[in-house]
């Protein structure tokens, strides 16, 4: 059975998390309870076609695959998935409201 794990993508991420926990309780809370999920299994989001993934992710973060968790309160969660022989590891790119979301993808 592959070892399976969480990070966060970069250590502005981190902190990120380590101030949602003070100012965005409810959220930090959303978090921690996809991190859980990811860590169980990491397809339990849905995940975005490569022809949809938009360039930013692939530019900055140099991803061939990214996937979407919902969160509550339209939160969105992406992360991509890195997987060998003996793990799985889960990055975590971002999180962001749904508005950030669209613009992101290119909704609005």
């Amino acid at each position: 059975m592959r070892q399976i794990n969480v990070v966060l993508v970069d250590k502005k991420l981190e902190n990120l998390l380590n101030k949602a926990k003070n100012d965005e309780p409810q959220v930090y809370k959303f978090l921690n309870r996809a991190f859980d999920d990811l860590k169980k299994d990491p397809t339990c989001g849905i995940q975005i076609p490569k022809n949809l993934i938009p360039k930013y992710y692939i530019q900055r973060y140099g991803i061939d695959n990214l996937w979407k968790y919902n969160l509550p309160n339209a939160w969105r969660l992406m992360y991509s998935i890195k997987g060998s022989d003996i793990s799985i590891l889960t990055v975590v790119l971002e999180w962001l409201p749904h508005k950030e979301y669209d613009r992101r993808f290119g909704y609005l």
